[in-house]
């Protein structure tokens, strides 16, 4: 679920944190640039886990910032390809299921990645699940709601991809 991800990128320290410590100016920089976003085909970015290797300050004329090339290990949270996530649903609606993870929210599960049978309930918010414990029964509902949280609802992440909706 969270990894270290090592990453290369030029930093701009600016001449007003020249006074700074250039490893604590370095570290405000990249949190700065990749806390709490989200990167293509990494994942979240939670903050920085140590710098590996700083380069030679340049100066661009006219810019006074100096521009490092830096490689780092930042932690990432990005769920392994058919991992188990557990969370508690924060809002039902017809656009799908709002899940909260505590320390991320912005998790969507569309109606078309639930399992069918599915529908939506407008009159309670809540999606409910048809389903059959065996062929010649009738169908039993699971019933999902705003605060629903139980170890057996589980998320798994089957094709490396997840949706962001800011």
């Amino acid at each position: 679920m969270f990894t270290l991800r090592t990453f290369k990128m030029v930093v701009k320290i600016e001449p007003r944190l020249f006074g700074k410590n250039r490893n604590e100016a370095i570290a405000t920089e990249l949190n700065k640039k990749l806390a709490n976003k989200v990167v293509i085909n990494v994942g979240l970015c939670i903050c920085l886990y140590d710098v590996t290797d700083i380069g030679v300050a340049h100066l661009i004329p006219g810019d006074g910032s100096a521009h490092l090339k830096v490689t780092f290990r930042y932690v990432v949270f990005c769920p392994f390809k058919e991992e188990t996530i557990e969370g508690k649903v924060k809002l039902c609606d017809s656009e799908g299921i709002h899940v909260s993870l505590t320390f991320f929210d912005d998790i969507i599960i569309p109606p078309m990645h639930m399992q069918c049978p599915s529908k939506f309930n407008e009159a309670q918010s809540t999606w409910v699940w048809l389903y059959k414990v065996d062929p010649e029964s009738e169908p039993v509902e699971m019933v999902v709601e705003k605060g629903f949280y139980e170890q057996d609802l589980n998320f798994h992440n089957y094709n490396q991809s997840f949706w962001i909706f800011q």
